[in-house]
């Protein structure tokens, strides 16, 4: 017996979406590693306080950016 889709039925989600959201998440690791291995090097250079949190920021930036994008370029490629 076939079912019958009724007035509310699920779409995929859009090649443009997973894009996004493979950002978002390329952008959540890299954010966390840049956490890891920036507070390590920042603090093994004896850096302390404000420059700390500055590198860190920077590291943090630049690896979810980057990590970002080559998750949304992946998840493009397979789309």
């Amino acid at each position: 017996m076939p079912v019958t889709t009724g007035m509310y039925q699920q779409h995929a989600p859009s090649c443009w979406d997973r894009m996004k959201f493979g950002f978002m998440v390329g952008f959540s690791v890299g954010v966390a590693s840049g956490i890891i291995f920036g507070g390590y090097s920042a603090y093994r250079y004896g850096l302390r306080g404000k420059e700390l949190i500055n590198n860190m920021g920077k590291t943090m930036l630049q690896g979810g950016g980057t990590f970002g994008t080559f998750m949304a370029i992946g998840t493009g490629i397979r789309c």
